[in-house]
């Protein structure tokens, strides 16, 4: 369970630095087939990152003609000042995106994703505790842990979550997992090994939502009452095992 990005991520890091010239960016990127980069100093610090989204301002920030305004124009602004250096960029240096996002190889995947997601970034720099790059970690890499079978799925669910975590007896919860929702069935002995198991499930790899159908032998003191054979679905992207309604 909980899958770091160092399992995931490549290690043969295709790089640039500061003084890279924009035609061997450009090589680089055609030669090994990908749509970015990271960009580190001497000390192999990553300082940016470029992608194929920079490369594509660049040149639509450059005059249709390829020769500068004759005249004189106004004071630029903040984001007229960048595209104009952007359009004027030769180096990968100039053309990078700084500050890059980076990520730990300990971090999860889950993390991972969600930091992507939040900047807007195809690609993240893998940096070890001195914020070397050690790695990097790309939108494919990380969706590979949900390409597990169902099969895979249910054999963790069922021997991490029930048996392990939990201390189940083997037959005591069945799991079956079906395009990667899991839905458990059987009785547990504490009103708590409930959402326990729900939340553990949850974060199983490749498992995208959770069916609780499970049961409680023992009544909850604390509400005097029997916890119900069937509850409500779990799905994916509610945090905790959120019920959907």
């Amino acid at each position: 369970m909980d899958r770091i990005v160092g399992e995931v991520m490549t290690v043969d890091v295709v790089e640039a630095h500061p003084e890279t010239s924009f035609k061997d960016v450009m090589r680089l990127l055609d030669r090994h087939r990908i749509s970015g980069l990271p960009v580190v100093d001497d000390d192999d610090k990553v300082v940016g990152v470029i992608s194929e989204t920079d490369l594509i301002r660049r040149q639509a920030a450059r005059p249709a003609d390829g020769r500068a305004r004759r005249f004189r124009l106004p004071p630029l602004g903040r984001s007229a000042r960048r595209a104009d250096a952007v359009a004027r960029a030769t180096t990968a240096g100039e053309l990078m995106s700084t500050p890059a996002i980076t990520v730990h190889p300990e971090q999860r995947i889950a993390d991972a994703a969600r930091v992507m997601e939040r900047h807007g970034v195809e690609r993240l720099p893998v940096v070890d505790e001195e914020d070397r790059l050690i790695g990097i970690a790309t939108r494919r890499d990380l969706l590979r842990v949900f390409l597990r079978t169902d099969a895979e799925i249910g054999r963790e669910v069922h021997d991490e979550v029930i048996t392990r975590a939990l201390g189940l007896p083997a037959r005591g919860v069945t799991v079956s997992v079906r395009d990667g929702m899991a839905t458990l069935e059987g009785t547990v002995p504490h009103p708590g090994d409930i959402p326990l198991a729900i939340r553990l499930t949850y974060r199983v790899d490749g498992v995208v939502g959770v069916v609780n159908g499970l049961s409680c032998r023992t009544r909850d003191t604390r509400s005097s009452r029997t916890l119900p054979a069937s509850g409500p679905r779990y799905d994916e992207g509610l945090p905790g095992g959120t019920p959907v309604a």
